[in-house]
């Protein structure tokens, strides 16, 4: 159904965000480490009016749900709080917002850590934006969006994902610095580009480990006297952490180190090789992994023209991301969905645009 035909009138206005691939630098974010995020082709769009009841009135698409909001001090579930806390955020800042009808309809797969929910934030914020002409940039986008997130969904997120969504594209790798919020925008590694395939197994950030691994990864800086272990350069101080908590710290660590060695410039073959040891610290270190991500990311490793590969994401299922050589593409994510299905699982390709048919 339209947005005309839920809400009985035209939209005012539109705008979209795009999910996200994380090539590096995985769980450092919330560690005020480094991120190497591109934008993927798949987006969340958002459409906006005002509402003349008084409520806020939300529409999902993907879900076929509705839900109206008059009483403001109760966040609602679900799609609806992403929404809600991206108004509330807004409202607190010192913005009047006043009751919208909101719309929304995405490409961007939920539950496959592309950053669906920050998709839905940046649109939203972007859409309100525009409608209402707010005075704020897309850095302050992100940063709204990231509260949303943080006080009205749950989730204790670090900033790179709504980062990613308000300023990457799809034809570069935006470098990003979660402290200072210094970034950088680098190309691809020579000839190359990106697969991400689904693994078919969802996740959900606030009920998975993911709040847990962010407390675990607190206590180990307040353990080693750090602000946060972005400031551990040396792996080898974390060995005097009982464990998990060394593990963890270890992680953060060689993964941030891992992104600062992009800076230097690499082959993509040494970048590969990077990928590669992120996904074995994240299975290993971090504990973040499951068996369909081992083995999804073992076909892609395995695979001719693929450089490297890892889960990418939060973890405890959702995609991963390959490293391959510029036209092979779709021939290498054809054959990669083959041998996972054969394998027992129902993957998805994401990246590239390849026909299900193709790959059956």
């Amino acid at each position: 159904m339209s947005f005309q035909q839920i809400f009985g009138k035209l939209s005012e206005t539109q705008a979209i965000a795009p999910g996200r691939v994380n090539l590096l630098g995985e769980h450092t974010d919330y560690n005020d480490g480094f991120v190497l995020p591109t934008a993927i082709p798949q987006h969340t769009t958002v459409q906006l009016s005002f509402s003349d009841d008084g409520e806020h009135h939300f529409y999902s698409e993907n879900l076929q749900e509705r839900v109206s909001i008059l009483e403001s001090h109760h966040t609602p579930s679900g799609f609806a709080s992403y929404i809600f806390g991206c108004i509330e955020v807004l409202n607190k800042a010192g913005y009047t917002i006043p009751s919208l009808n909101v719309y929304v309809q995405s490409s961007v797969p939920m539950g496959s850590g592309l950053s669906s929910s920050a998709a839905l934030e940046v649109a939203t914020l972007r859409a309100i934006r525009q409608l209402l002409d707010l005075p704020i940039d897309d850095v302050e986008i992100a940063q709204f969006a990231q509260q949303a997130e943080i006080h009205y969904a749950g989730v204790q997120c670090g900033i790179m994902d709504q980062m990613a969504s308000s300023l990457a594209d799809t034809q570069h790798i935006l470098f990003l610095d979660t402290r200072t919020l210094e970034r950088r925008v680098l190309p691809f590694p020579n000839k190359t580009t990106i697969v991400v395939i689904d693994s078919g197994v969802p996740h959900t950030l606030a009920t998975s480990g993911y709040n847990q691994r962010r407390a675990e990864c607190e206590h180990a800086a307040n353990l080693l006297g750090v602000k946060a272990l972005r400031d551990i350069i040396d792996a080898k101080v974390t060995e005097t952490l009982p464990e998990p908590f060394n593990r963890r710290a270890r992680h953060v660590v060689t993964e941030d180190n891992r992104v600062l060695e992009v800076l230097q410039g690499v082959t993509p073959e040494h970048f590969g090789e990077l990928m590669n040891a992120s996904h074995a610290s994240l299975r290993d270190d971090y504990e973040v992994s499951v068996p369909a991500l081992d083995t999804l990311v073992e076909i892609l490793q395995k695979t001719p023209g693929v450089f490297g590969a890892r889960l990418t994401g939060a973890g405890f299922g959702g995609s991963c991301v390959a490293l391959v050589a510029l036209g092979e593409e779709k021939a290498i994510a054809t054959q990669v969905l083959q041998q996972y299905n054969n394998a027992g699982y129902k993957g998805q390709i994401l990246v590239p645009d390849v026909e299900v048919s193709d790959a059956a």
